[in-house]
């Protein structure tokens, strides 16, 4: 009995010893792992910016990740994790997470915190941000490549495509006469209608190709345009100049070269006024086929000739002629899809020569839908093309006061970007 007690002390002393080593051992590494928290036996300091980490002002329970462009808001104490965005309220209104309410731990709400997320932001993201950017001026969209006849010399898109129709109905006049009702206005008539493409090889250069049939010569115009101003890209106005050749007889006789410059200048976002000067080198007087059948080509007009072919001698017409002549138009919206158009293309420079006594005009009104226009109005000149925009109906149906203001005629455009 006396060596049992003896050896349950010894037991007991022993159990005592393991657990004063125990404690000890534990308190050692209790203070290891507080060195190494404050700092004294760590590492190099590690940027949490490096990580992606971003600690949160006022709450000692969150943090934030950036992942992929992205932060998300990790709350130790809920074993939530929310993505920070200060709209997460307004996208997701039933989230629990978006709720402005206070943390479990009686922390900011999740208004605040998302705020404190913001502030927090680190340098490089600070420095990633874009600086805000100014609003576009605002400058007037013309609906069409033309006002009724001259160019607008609007931009076109890199490789867009444009689609211009244009109908003429000169040979009844659309004031004058009896029955106009009954013939809708001289629509009833025989039309001269053109067609032709526009090609953007970039978004400032551009091809055209253009055709108007046999009634009136069947010439076909061929031209390139550059975009060197424009009002988007911030220069007071937009300026654009433009090289074509036509010929007609399909490209074959009677060749005419022309150079434009095309400037236009806007007046707010509703309006836009137009200048066209034009030089053309031989042009030649506009008149009708002479021949009783169309497939007959027009007559050459040689330009040693005395006198133009195909108009009686009275007229005094030459057969070409250097031409210069000053276009100006006005496009004003009335609503935001429909405009009023006016131009008026006075021949400065040898228009007595080609027959032209007054002025080539017209005035209209236009409905733009997307990339569609339609335009309807009133001219004395059936020419389409350059060089034939300047003629009038005086020399086409050859009758002297068929190109005053109350002989005009009917005429419509439709223009199609296709892409």
């Amino acid at each position: 009995m006396h060596g049992n007690g003896v050896t349950r002390k010894m037991l007991w002393g022993v159990l005592v010893l393991i657990l004063n080593l125990n404690g000890a051992l534990l308190a050692q590494s209790s203070s290891s792992a507080a060195r190494a928290s404050s700092g004294s036996d760590a590492s190099p300091d590690v940027n949490p910016a490096d990580l992606g980490v971003v600690f949160v002002n006022g709450s000692s329970s969150e943090i934030v990740l950036e992942r992929n462009g992205k932060r998300y808001v990790v709350n130790a104490d809920t074993h939530s994790i929310r993505e920070a965005n200060p709209d997460s309220a307004t996208a997701n209104p039933d989230s629990t997470d978006a709720k402005q309410a206070p943390s479990p731990a009686g922390g900011p709400s999740a208004s605040s915190r998302d705020s404190a997320v913001a502030d927090n932001s680190s340098p490089q993201s600070q420095e990633a941000a874009a600086p805000p950017t100014a609003k576009p001026p605002r400058t007037y969209k013309p609906g069409d490549d033309l006002i009724f006849t001259l160019p607008t010399g609007r931009r076109v898109d890199r490789h867009g495509l444009i689609v211009n129709f244009t109908h003429r109905f000169p040979f009844e006049a659309a004031f004058t006469g009896t029955g106009r009702g009954d013939t809708l206005l001289g629509l009833d008539d025989f039309a001269i209608p053109s067609f032709g493409f526009r090609f953007g090889v970039t978004s400032r250069l551009s091809v055209t190709a253009y055709r108007s049939p046999s009634y009136i010569g069947r010439p076909i115009e061929l031209g390139v345009a550059y975009n060197f101003l424009d009002e988007n890209d911030g220069n007071p106005f937009n300026a654009a100049v433009r090289f074509s050749i036509d010929g007609q007889n399909h490209f074959d006789t009677n060749f005419t070269e022309n150079f434009e410059l095309m400037v236009s200048r806007s007046l707010g976002h509703r309006a836009q006024l137009y200048a066209v000067p034009t030089f053309s080198i031989r042009q030649r007087p506009l008149l009708p086929n002479p021949n009783s059948l169309l497939q007959d080509p027009m007559p050459a007009q040689h330009c040693d000739a005395p006198l133009a072919t195909g108009i009686s001698p009275t007229f005094n017409v030459r057969p070409c002629a250097n031409v210069f002549s000053l276009g100006g138009g006005a496009s004003v919206d009335i609503r935001p899809t429909v405009a009023l158009l006016a131009e008026a293309i006075p021949t400065l420079a040898n228009g007595p020569e080609l027959g032209i006594h007054r002025p080539a005009f017209a005035f209209g009104i236009q409905k733009k839908i997307w990339r569609h226009a339609f335009t309807f109005g009133f001219t004395n000149s059936p020419g389409t093309t350059t060089s034939q925009r300047s003629g009038t109906n005086g020399t086409f149906v050859q009758t002297p006061s068929s190109d005053i203001p109350s002989a005009m005629f009917v005429g419509f455009n439709i223009s199609r970007q296709i892409f």
